[in-house]
């Protein structure tokens, strides 16, 4: 176990819905598995009125009644802020000074940016006229939410602007998604495992599929999405992460920029898909109206703030390709949306099939090896083979080998956010985003989404809601088909493997 330092985190936009459903939740389940330091304690930071006090009493609304809830209250402490000019920060430097000295905590800050990101480069800048970016002795480190940047130039404006006042290895740029345990156990699976890395390549592997699905639709969040859409909202970052630890070389060492370096070389490696191309390799659609279960589910254009005439995206579905030597010609497949019939993010690995059927009648046919890594729900991994139905003959039929997380006994698997604050405290860079693989990310995207706005010829799909987007996007799959875990909504029953 690493060293976790005394040190003092403080949470900009400490009285929004994130802290409130997330990080204090997060924070408290480290306490309670004395996770924490001795010497730690939280600041919030936000432009509302409220005491220490007012603070800790809102927290009652969102954790359990249990023993340690009021040992745990005593680390919060809120400090009133505005953010109009530098100076309006100097409250919080005076906060934070009295704390550490009568806390006698050493001046290890974590500042966390739970704002809009109108304020992503604003705050680091009045941090650093004051004095707080910086430490000798001390570390001083940001850590950076989500959006970061609309597109690729605000991306690399934002960069430039937060490297002007914090140095590249202070910024942990979050993505909560690398946080899931089944995620880090790709490289586990993949690196410590002699029956699957001899097999990860163009030789044995056929296509690689990489499904994020929500049965939510926007929420109340229409005015939000408008901006947003399902490409930005969920490819440039959180699957384009989930590509670079599939198809990332092994790391020299098992350290943050190591394993960094080769997610960035993955970006670099896909292959841009031109603009003329874009309607062909990129199916996007927009869930409409439809009955599921007797309800009846409005589309998305009926939302509260969305245009009537929208074309932004709640379901997009992509084929790439990733031009380097491991995955040459081997086919990418991506696709995520929400209204669809079930919340489940999954790796599907489809390997080759074997050079000569031999059991061509059977039920299995041809049907390739899969393994199925399910980052959510229900972490585990699923390995899908052929075998002889026993009785006569050399019928042959699907069988599931498996592992559920849930299955340990006595493990506590960490949610994402308290790894991620944990790793943060602990000064482990691994599980964020770097700058350079951001940048790469959006490279990648930014010409779809100019593709889309320069040309209205390019459809936008409807689908029902309650089903796995537009039959179209079936096409895009050369020689196969998505895999479908769940039936859909519209029909009596739901069943989901793994």
């Amino acid at each position: 176990m690493k060293e976790t330092k005394d040190q003092i985190l403080i949470i900009f936009g400490a009285s929004g819905d994130l802290t409130k459903r997330k990080l204090i939740p997060a924070l408290y389940t480290l306490f309670k598995h004395k996770m924490l330091p001795e010497k730690f304690a939280v600041l919030g930071a936000s432009r509302s009125k409220l005491s220490d006090e007012d603070f800790r009493k809102r927290v009652d609304e969102f954790l359990p009644s249990d023993e340690g809830v009021e040992d745990f209250k005593q680390k919060l402490y809120y400090q009133p802020v505005a953010d109009e000019k530098a100076e309006d920060l100097l409250p919080l430097k005076e906060r934070l000074s009295k704390l550490t000295s009568s806390l006698n905590i050493p001046e290890n800050f974590i500042f966390y940016l739970s704002t809009p990101p109108s304020l992503y480069d604003i705050i680091p800048k009045y941090l650093c006229k004051i004095g707080l970016s910086k430490s000798e002795n001390n570390f001083r480190r940001l850590i950076v939410e989500k959006p970061f940047g609309t597109d690729l130039e605000s991306a690399k404006r934002l960069n430039i602007n937060l490297l002007n006042y914090f140095a590249e290895d202070q910024i942990y740029r979050i993505d909560h998604y690398l946080g899931k345990e089944t995620v880090q156990n790709l490289l586990v699976t993949r690196f410590s495992n002699g029956i699957f890395e001899p097999l990860w390549n163009q030789k044995y592997i056929d296509r690689v599929e990489i499904t994020s699905a929500e049965s939510l639709g926007v929420e109340g969040r229409g005015g939000y999405y408008e901006n947003s859409g399902a490409l930005r909202d969920m490819v440039q970052n959180h699957m384009m992460q989930l590509i670079g630890f599939v198809a990332m070389e092994p790391p020299v060492v098992v350290e943050a920029n190591a394993i960094r370096n080769e997610i960035t070389k993955v970006f670099q490696s896909i292959r841009p898909i031109p603009k003329k191309k874009v309607g062909k390799y990129v199916i996007r659609g927009q869930y409409t109206e439809s009955l599921i279960k007797g309800e009846k589910i409005k589309g998305y254009r009926e939302e509260t703030g969305v245009d009537p005439n929208s074309r932004t995206e709640t379901f997009v579905a992509l084929k790439f390709f990733i031009d380097n030597w491991r995955w040459a010609g081997v086919p990418f497949y991506i696709r995520t949306g929400k209204k669809l019939p079930t919340r489940v993010t999954e790796i599907v690995i489809h390997f080759k099939s074997v050079p000569h059927h031999l059991f061509e009648s059977s039920s299995f046919g041809k049907t390739n090896n899969q393994l199925i890594i399910r980052i959510q729900p229900d972490e585990g991994i699923l390995l899908k083979f052929g075998m002889k139905t026993p009785g006569a003959g050399f019928e042959v039929q699907t069988v599931n080998m498996d592992f559920h997380y849930s299955d340990l006994a006595n493990t506590i698997v960490p949610s994402a956010y308290e790894r991620l604050l944990l790793d943060c405290m602990q000064g482990d860079a691994t599980l964020y985003s770097r700058g350079d693989a951001v940048e790469e990310a959006w490279k990648f995207v930014q010409p779809i989404l100019n593709a889309w706005s320069s040309n209205p010829d390019i459809p936008i799909y409807g689908y029902p809601a309650g089903t796995w987007g537009p039959e179209f996007s079936d096409k895009l799959v050369s020689g196969g088909n998505w895999r479908y875990p769940c039936k859909n909504l519209t029909n009596d029953g739901l069943y989901c493997e793994l």
